[in-house]
């Protein structure tokens, strides 16, 4: 084959590989001069090795005294909860207690010293690598709620902290895909793949595994990925 025939059936397949995106097997590739540009993308399902648990509980009335007793109460009998899901005391943390006087307010409505007037709210923060019975714990603290409890907000999330862990394996196996969208571009081009002329391992992302319009943190399987991109020369 004629060197000017090798340069048109590059960039024919150069044109088809941008067209048609990322293989089958992670990975697409484009042409320049003398250099082929290729991206091999790697992927792993990790689970979270981090949970963080907030819950903030809420009582009201006009006697501030007897509220800050029962909030008082009601932290204890949390915390008596947590520990029974298997928690330990270094896992929980008991937040202060914030109180707003509704009186305090100067737009308050006339009616404000009709109603209660201290609202007191506390919040306790359970962080443990224990994340499957966070979520699990989480369903069952409805049961507090039948001694009285009011929560005012419940939320979890969850956090894959060992990244750095799984970067090599992952940079590896993006660049064997991306060395391998070379090599099928050299094949079809009729050319040799050479030395690298430019690499760039690209950025880690982690996202929801099951769910790819869930919020990453709120879910415990994750996926990490990476792309990685790389020049390499060609030759006849």
């Amino acid at each position: 084959m004629e060197k000017s025939e090798k340069l048109i059936s590059a960039a024919i397949i150069a044109a088809g590989l941008t067209l048609g995106g990322f293989f089958p097997g992670y990975y697409y590739a484009q042409t320049h001069a003398r250099s082929v540009t290729v991206k091999g993308l790697a992927e792993k399902d990790v689970v979270a090795d981090t949970g963080i648990w907030n819950i903030q509980f809420t009582v009201s009335g006009n006697n501030l005294q007897s509220l800050q007793a029962q909030i008082g109460t009601q932290a204890k009998e949390i915390n008596k909860f947590l520990l029974s899901q298997g928690f330990t005391d270094a896992e929980i943390q008991i937040g202060r207690i914030e109180t707003n006087d509704l009186m305090a307010n100067p737009y308050r409505d006339n009616t404000a010293a009709e109603a209660s007037r201290f609202i007191l709210t506390q919040t306790i923060v359970v962080r443990s690598p224990k994340v499957e019975q966070i979520s699990s714990a989480m369903s069952l603290s409805n049961e507090l709620i039948g001694k009285g409890i009011v929560f005012s907000n419940q939320s979890a999330s969850y956090f894959f902290t060992k990244l750095n862990n799984i970067k090599p394996e992952m940079l590896k196996q993006a660049t064997e895909n991306a060395r391998e969208a070379a090599l099928e571009f050299a094949r079809n081009s009729g050319s040799k793949v050479g030395k690298i002329q430019n690499a760039n391992q690209g950025v880690f992302s982690i996202q929801p595994r099951d769910d790819p319009n869930a919020y990453e943190a709120s879910q415990i399987n994750k996926l990490v990925r990476v792309v990685a991109t790389v020049e390499y020369m060609l030759q006849d």
